[in-house]
């Protein structure tokens, strides 16, 4: 088997074509070449070519269409600044295909702009074959590896009053998930437990915790396949810690031009630009 510690996804200079690259904990940035290969499905098996591509663009490490999957109250601290109590089972929703995006800018409407855009920095599950009433025990094994994403929210359709408690409407505008910058194999990112995450908004850190999930990756896995089949691919955001913009003091929106960056220890910094139209 191949082994690999790092993937970032690109478009490339030469013909606007998608490829992959492995790489170390030195991510290779816009104008670097690399060696390429076109398809995540023969990651093990696949032949790198010598030639090289020119990055033009970092992409979100996951293909298109597939389900991007969102958990709730997974961190004490969110749980405790929310005055929410933690269900027995982890909230869960969807966001649809069009909320994938990329590194950079992210364009924000005008219905999410008028109705307090919120950040939220979170770990990223991606899984590596199709899964259904897998075990806790066995989850491990469906893990393909790890990134950033961020749940970007208009907070005010969450407010019961508004969209009645409901989640999905509020999360689900076009462009809302970024993920990125690259996919990092289980091995190489070790304990989540002893990872960290922060969000910084213009450099101001606003998000800093440990990786203290309530509910871990391979009980999520496990959770979210009972009753249904996870496709190969599926991003599973595993929630967000203490900090975010709806219960800060004072309340803080994301404003046109912010730009928000998520960190994680042992991946790297997921950077998005807000424009709004």
């Amino acid at each position: 088997m191949t082994s690999w510690t790092h993937l970032v996804r690109f478009t490339a200079t030469e013909d606007n074509a998608i490829y992959y690259t492995k790489c170390d904990s030195t991510l290779p940035q816009v104008g670097a070449q690399v060696p390429y290969f076109k398809s995540i499905t023969s990651l093990n098996t696949c032949n790198v070519t010598s030639d090289l591509k020119t990055i033009k663009e970092i992409l979100a490490p996951v293909e298109p269409g597939l389900p991007i999957i969102c958990i709730g109250l997974n961190y004490a601290n969110h749980a405790s600044e929310a005055k929410l109590t933690v269900p027995q089972k982890s909230p869960m929703w969807y966001k649809p295909a069009e909320s994938l995006a990329n590194p950079g800018i992210i364009p924000v409407s005008k219905v999410a702009q008028d109705h307090f855009v919120d950040f939220e920095g979170e770990l990223t599950i991606v899984t590596s074959k199709p899964a259904k009433d897998v075990s806790v025990e066995d989850a491990p094994s469906y893990i393909l590896g790890y990134t950033i994403g961020n749940d970007l929210t208009a907070r005010h359709f969450q407010v019961p009053a508004l969209g009645g408690g409901q989640f999905s409407y509020a999360k689900s505008f076009d462009k809302f998930a970024p993920l990125g910058p690259a996919l990092v194999s289980p091995s190489a990112f070790g304990d989540v437990t002893k990872n960290t995450i922060k969000t910084s908004i213009n450099g101001r850190i606003v998000q800093d915790s440990p990786l203290d999930l309530i509910w871990g990756p391979a009980e999520l896995v496990s959770f979210l396949s009972q009753g249904r089949t996870l496709p190969a691919g599926t991003a599973i955001m595993t929630g967000t810690p203490a900090g975010v913009g709806w219960f800060q003091e004072p309340q803080y929106s994301l404003k046109d031009g912010d730009v928000v960056e998520v960190s994680i220890s042992r991946i790297g910094t997921l950077s998005n630009t807000m424009k709004f139209e």
